[in-house]
């Protein structure tokens, strides 16, 4: 009897995995040839193997308290390569789940055309050129998954960075090297060939040119081949109107985002502020800080269902380039003390940064950080007075509920982890990571401690690209 068990548990393993096998082979497919991206969940699945695809169909089975199987999985997406789709992103998850709660005798087919019938109104896009002002951490990021995503170049086309100080064939290897292997982040999944004679990487077969430039109104962009280009300026150099502006002198230029708090700009949180915008007079925009992206998105909820009376934010955050890797001076207190030894307190404006995304909060929180020893992965804390009372059970549910659908679907990734810790948040896409095993209500049911987890980094960037995309119009169709 034993042995049979273990014989149908082996059957059964082998045919999930195989039916991954077919899942991965149609997510690629659907992307490279029709820019139709699958997701699980808000989970990438693009590049995922197949341990990957069936760990996130684990969690997406607990997430929604019914079984999101890969047979169910493969057979809806089956389904819907049958279908005439405009470029679009798709959630296959909450469509299989919504498939098993939903009543009528439809077909799939006629299910999926009901689910996705606004895609036929859905608009063309033009693709959009890009330029990295700078290629530090963010910077690199934002290439890693600019050039993964390229797909048949119809969103965002990576065209140049630009760079200070002279570019040599070392210093061009040494770029290469440094988008191609990360301590933190891994390996990049795709190819990176620096080429000398074009000045330019080689970046999964597309040719990306390096620009060195002290000035940005010394480049001529268009000699490039580039026309209207989103320049994202990740240098840090530039923080205000004034000085964003010189971007617009440069010929070949058209918008402007930087990724950090800016000052005289409008400072997005892309799924909290973004539809506030003019994009028809708006050119220089910010992305906010990575600590004001996770943040946000919690705040808009609780300020929303219960009110904020007022309260206290402290960042946990992990050491930043900024921060001395041995004693020595800095201008800042503290930050001089070793990075990789001490716990620091410094300061964050990320209390004060929601304001400018949610007006409300004008006044209403104070903040502190702690950098800690630890080179990526970040925690906020979120120390609240509320107006209406409540309990554990209806925060979390309440939270539970926004990252399961409505605005802020991309932002909140909800973690039912006994266990988590700020390895296990490293490479998650969501600014903000909901801890829900966290949450601590007081016995007048009036003040709340939320904890917020958040990649400091990887989080942020995708944040950045959601924001990046939006104002250069060319966000596709999305069901999620």
């Amino acid at each position: 009897m034993l042995k049979k068990t273990y014989e149908l548990e082996l059957k059964l393993e082998k045919e999930k995995k195989q039916a991954a096998i077919e899942l991965i082979q149609s997510i690629s497919n659907l992307w490279y040839e029709d820019t139709i991206e699958l997701i699980l969940f808000r989970n990438q699945l693009l590049g995922k193997n197949i341990s990957e695809i069936l760990n996130i169909l684990e969690y997406s089975s607990k997430f929604v308290l019914k079984p999101i199987s890969i047979f169910d999985t493969v057979h809806l997406v089956k389904t819907l390569q049958t279908l005439e789709l405009p470029p679009s992103k798709i959630d296959i998850g909450k469509l299989v789940y919504e498939y098993k709660i939903d009543n009528s005798d439809a077909s799939l087919t006629d299910f999926l055309k009901i689910k996705l019938q606004g895609i036929a109104t859905a608009k063309r896009i033009s693709p959009k050129d890009v330029v990295l002002y700078g290629f530090g951490r963010i910077g690199r990021l934002v290439a890693r998954e600019l050039a993964s995503k390229t797909g048949n170049g119809k969103q965002l086309r990576l065209r140049a960075i630009v760079v200070r100080g002279e570019i040599t064939e070392n210093i061009l290897k040494k770029r290469a090297s440094l988008l191609m292997n990360d301590s933190i982040h891994k390996s990049f999944s795709g190819t990176v060939v620096p080429d000398f004679s074009k000045k330019a990487l080689i970046i999964n077969g597309i040719t990306v040119y390096l620009i060195s430039a002290n000035c940005p109104e010394d480049i001529d962009y268009t000699t490039y081949g580039i026309h209207d280009a989103l320049i994202i300026d990740n240098t840090g150099a530039f923080r205000d109107k004034k000085a964003l502006s010189r971007h617009l002198k440069s010929k070949g230029s058209d918008k402007i985002l930087l990724t950090a708090p800016g000052g005289e700009v409008p400072n997005i949180v892309y799924g909290v502020n973004h539809s506030d915008l003019n994009l028809e007079t708006t050119f220089i925009f910010s992305a906010a800080s990575c600590t004001t992206n996770a943040i946000t998105p919690i705040l808009k909820i609780i300020e929303d269902n219960f009110g904020v009376v007022n309260g206290h934010l402290e960042t946990i955050h992990a050491y930043t380039n900024d921060q001395n890797l041995v004693d020595n001076m800095h201008k800042k207190n503290r930050r001089g003390r070793a990075a990789g030894l001490n716990m620091v307190i410094t300061e964050t404006g990320a209390g004060s940064a929601v304001t400018k995304a949610i007006p409300s909060f004008e006044g209403k929180l104070t903040s502190n950080a702690i950098r800690v020893p630890i080179p990526n992965g970040s925690l906020a804390i979120l120390n609240l007075n509320i107006e209406k009372e409540t309990s554990l059970e209806a925060i979390n549910d309440m939270i539970k509920k926004y990252a399961l659908k409505g605005n802020l679907v991309e932002q909140i990734k909800y973690s039912l982890s006994d266990e988590l810790v700020s390895s296990d948040i490293v490479g998650v896409a969501a600014p903000s990571i909901f801890d829900s095993k966290a949450t601590i209500v007081s016995k007048d049911r009036k003040n709340i401690v939320l904890y917020i987890w958040y990649d400091n980094e990887y989080g942020y960037s995708h944040q950045v690209i959601r924001l990046a995309k939006h104002i250069s119009k060319v966000r596709r169709f999305t069901y999620y």
